[in-house]
């Protein structure tokens, strides 16, 4: 009996042993991968900070992503010290993973475009875009939603699936952008003398460029003038001003000058075929 009772104990106290060497040994995994996860996503933080060509936005959703990939991987290898099946683990995470984006299907394709929005980049944080039809100056772009704010001071929550498949046109990316400025003038005027006059107004504004030069086109014979269009191109920062400016500036040189600027007008002509009693 003490014969047996001495095993049993020997057999316990070598059983605590392990296990506690095993608790150890998962202890000591744990806070290796602790500290390599929290070193490896601060690195990746510097890096991408010191590369200059990530978002903002994409930076610390890369970093998280690379902590809690080497997390999975640590609390697996912690798990399979205490002799649980890994490959079960795995098997489940996936399924359940599946199961997940099944289910999330339009928030994942959300997801997926807003990593390929801040990848790729056809629109950025200060921007002004028109993405078929929804325009507006881009505030933040996170991995599920974009938001803007419209001319008029509207707030825009645009789902990023929504603007990766529209056509997108950013006002703001190019540095320079040219301006077209439609002018109408009655017929009986003089084409060149409207020419001058309004190229002699484009070449008295500095914010207008020298390269290319400005130029006007006849555009069109409408039905009550001569329709020209004026081009030019300045900063895309200066698209709007110096668009009203020269509208202003035109009109007043052509007042001066005795330019007209007609309006829409019709001419009738009534034909009677009543004839007069006798």
């Amino acid at each position: 009996m003490t014969e047996e009772y001495t095993q049993l104990v020997e057999q316990l106290t070598q059983t605590a042993l392990d296990f506690s060497l095993e608790i150890l040994a998962a202890l000591a995994i744990l806070i290796v991968g602790i500290f390599v996860a929290g070193r490896v996503a601060k690195y990746t933080d510097k890096l991408l900070t010191k590369s200059g060509k990530v978002d903002t936005t994409l930076k610390p959703v890369i970093v998280k992503i690379i902590r809690y990939t080497i997390m999975i991987f640590v609390l697996i290898a912690v798990l399979a010290r205490f002799g649980v099946e890994t490959t079960s683990i795995i098997a489940v995470l996936g399924a359940a993973g599946l199961a997940i984006g099944l289910a999330l299907q339009g928030t994942m394709q959300n997801i997926a475009a807003g990593f390929m929005l801040l990848f790729l980049r056809p629109l950025k944080v200060g921007e002004f875009v028109d993405a078929d039809g929804i325009s507006g100056t881009v505030e933040e772009i996170s991995l599920f939603i974009t938001h803007m704010t419209t001319v008029d001071g509207l707030y825009l929550s645009v789902p990023n699936s929504k603007l990766w498949s529209a056509t997108v046109t950013n006002y703001s990316r190019n540095s320079k952008r040219r301006t077209d400025m439609a002018i109408g003038i009655g017929y009986g005027d003089d084409i060149a003398k409207a020419e001058k006059v309004a190229l002699a107004v484009l070449s008295g504004d500095s914010r207008i460029h020298k390269d290319p030069a400005a130029q006007i086109i006849i555009s069109g014979l409408g039905e009550s003038s001569v329709d020209l269009n004026v081009r030019y191109w300045t900063d895309s920062g200066d698209y709007w001003p110096t668009l009203s400016d020269n509208r202003r500036a035109i009109k007043e040189a052509f007042d001066k000058e005795g330019i007209s600027i007609p309006f829409p007008q019709r001419d009738l002509h009534i034909i009677s075929d009543v004839k007069a009693k006798a």
